[in-house]
């Protein structure tokens, strides 16, 4: 993720941004996975006899059926069989689509809502994490900029929701969900979950915790957040607003936001705090720093 700075700057981006033909190819991979989890074993099976007869009257004997040709020519079965769109027609609908879904007002946000001044920073695979049901439009405009997002939350229901819409609006190729309950720290389950650049947290996922358990969850946080990255702790929650979690981040700046010109609408979610982590941790020089 880039710095405030950087994006003033004339700087170049460390990640080139996903080109049309690679979201395409992502959208057609996982209009075929969804196709595969929706049929039977038999339906599958099928398939694949459908494809061995279909190589072996191709290639007349001059090659051995492999594993990966098989996969292959069943894929190419499904993408013809839904009757999925060629890459032209696709790229002129999904540009405008695309164009939407990186507007926070398409996932119900205020457009000048904390998230929106983060956008221009964010990069190709810069790792986010979002915790709790109220982040959920969060989850979606972070794919939307080609950010690796992790959603968690402790409702069956809203990650089942969340999983859906992401595959319907073809941002699923970089994005994982846990359904989990929280504690003193982040489930066994996101062991790997590290090196965050964007960390987007629903304070009401914390508001049955204590506060023992909810220093610990947020240390555990910033244990595996980049120097440099962001926090945004939302505002929304009657049990837990976000300036009570603000003794938990010493040391962290809070980065100023846009003033919004009008009051937000009913029903859409808005405010919170923006934190940035330090760039060196307490007590850490520099580098290239040496004691005297």
């Amino acid at each position: 993720m880039l710095s405030a700075a950087e994006v003033r700057s004339t700087r170049r981006r460390r990640r080139s941004p996903y080109s049309d033909r690679q979201h395409y190819d992502e959208y057609i991979m996982q209009r075929i996975e969804c196709y595969k989890n929706s049929i039977g074993r038999d339906a599958l099976l099928n398939l694949g006899d459908e494809a061995a007869a279909e190589l072996q009257a191709a290639a007349e004997g001059q090659f051995v059926l492999t594993e990966v040709l098989m996969l292959e020519t069943v894929d190419r079965l499904i993408q013809k069989r839904l009757a999925l769109r060629p890459y032209g027609r696709w790229r002129r609908q999904f540009s405008k689509l695309r164009e939407a879904q990186r507007t926070p007002t398409h996932w119900g946000l205020e457009p000048n809502c904390p998230l929106a001044g983060l956008l221009p920073r964010i990069e190709p695979e810069d790792a986010a994490l979002v915790i709790g049901g109220h982040a959920e439009p969060t989850a979606y405009l972070l794919s939307a900029h080609d950010a690796a997002v992790t959603f968690i939350a402790s409702d069956l229901g809203c990650v089942e929701r969340v999983e859906s819409r992401m595959a319907a609006e073809a941002l699923g190729s970089l994005f994982e969900c846990y359904v989990a309950q929280l504690g003193p720290g982040l489930p066994k389950c996101l062991d790997c979950v590290d090196q965050l650049d964007v960390v987007v947290l629903d304070p009401s996922a914390l508001a049955e915790l204590g506060a023992a358990d909810r220093l610990q969850f947020v240390q555990d946080l910033q244990r595996r957040s980049r120097p440099g990255s962001v926090h945004l702790l939302l505002a929304g929650c009657r049990a837990l607003a976000p300036e009570s979690l603000l003794g938990h981040y010493t040391g962290w700046g809070i980065e100023e936001q846009a003033r919004p010109k009008r009051r937000a609408a009913a029903g859409r979610p808005s405010g919170g705090v923006m934190l940035s982590c330090p760039q060196c941790p307490p007590d850490t020089p520099p580098s290239g720093d040496t004691e005297s």
